[in-house]
């Protein structure tokens, strides 16, 4: 458990737990959020043929403000700089609009098979931002080569039935998947660096700088105005995205929890699990054909999600030193090692 755990709450519910209650409360709420998220989405892509990306995000930001002023948190609150979230909220804004707005290029399991990569590149960029600099063994890329194949089978699968890809869907979803790489670890660095950052200021903060970064794709596209005169035909629609706002606002939250508790690269292999239900629920609710392309990749998907569940066998050190100070003091390494040859002498354990 990383420091500050302990006074962590998830909407009011405490996460001063051990942590297998931490990470079901989290991912409750995670799957709760998502789920609800994913089968609006396609309600509203695919359904309504509705493809303004950019100005749903820009809508969901302003549910987003009002649901974190509601659980009275203020920017007297705030424990950390502004500028740390200038380019968090960037890329952040960047990641949000480009997934959505992919979705007018590719069917929704199309966007799925490429967003399930992000654990990967995650894992990778966790060993050069600076405060992480993060270490994976190999049984858990192993897991995470699994889930990404499996998702990859399903979805090719899919372009068989109902086949919906363009370069320019691809480019896209591509540029998200590197901003969604370099965002869990930054969001994972400022926990870390300052733990007394809460998951609302977090999101407070990134929402309210990022939602300027979205006018100006919005006008240069026009999508601005010809979102607003859609969806003015069809009021219903806006509240189709308030109610999918609300619930990714408890998903987000519960993100932001698991990435400040268990990490960014754990984090994503949760979500690309989610995907995985995402996707089975896709084609229950909407009737799509199941193939045995698609049973191969759940299958996959099975064995990654087992895989990283399994103890790391690598035996942990018995003299549990702290790191930490060893590295701060060389006087403390002398002293740690007169006091080790002095027990030696005895013929005394260290511990």
């Amino acid at each position: 458990m990383k420091n500050g755990d302990q006074t962590r709450f998830l909407f009011g519910i405490s996460l001063h737990r051990p942590k297998w209650q931490q990470f079901l409360i989290c991912s409750f709420g995670f799957f709760f959020g998502y789920l609800v998220n994913g089968v609006c989405e396609e309600y509203v892509y695919n359904r309504l043929q509705f493809s303004y990306g950019w100005y749903f995000t820009f809508v969901q930001g302003f549910v987003y403000l009002i649901l974190i002023r509601l659980q009275g948190f203020t920017m007297k609150q705030m424990v950390n700089p502004w500028n740390s979230y200038v380019k968090l909220s960037s890329v952040l804004m960047g990641s949000h609009g480009l997934t959505k707005g992919s979705l007018a290029y590719l069917n929704y399991p199309a966007q799925i098979m490429f967003k399930s990569t992000k654990v990967l590149p995650v894992m990778i960029m966790g060993a050069f931002v600076p405060g992480l600099r993060r270490k994976y063994s190999l049984h858990e890329y192993i897991s995470a080569l699994l889930l990404v194949v499996g998702l990859i089978l399903f979805t090719l699968a899919d372009s068989q039935t109902s086949p919906n890809f363009s370069i320019i869907g691809v480019i896209m979803i591509s540029g998200a998947l590197i901003m969604d790489a370099f965002l869990g670890n930054f969001q994972e660095a400022i926990f870390t660096i300052n733990p007394e950052t809460t998951q609302m200021e977090m999101l407070f903060c990134s929402t309210i700088v990022g939602i300027p970064f979205l006018l100006v794709p919005m006008v240069l596209t026009g999508e601005l105005f010809k979102a607003w005169n859609s969806c003015s035909q069809y009021p219903y629609v806006y509240g189709v995205l308030v109610f999918e706002a609300m619930a990714t606002f408890i998903g987000q939250v519960s993100v932001l929890s698991l990435i400040a508790i268990f990490g960014a690269a754990t984090t994503a292999m949760i979500t690309t699990a989610r995907k995985a239900v995402t996707l089975l629920l896709s084609y229950m609710i909407f009737t799509k054909p199941l193939t045995e392309r698609h049973g191969l990749g759940l299958l996959l998907i099975s064995m990654g999600i087992i895989l990283r569940m399994l103890p790391d066998t690598k035996p942990s050190p018995r003299v549990q030193v702290s790191n930490v100070n060893v590295k701060k003091s060389k006087a403390f390494s002398k002293e740690l090692e007169r006091v080790v040859d002095e027990q030696d002498e005895e013929k005394k354990p260290l511990i």
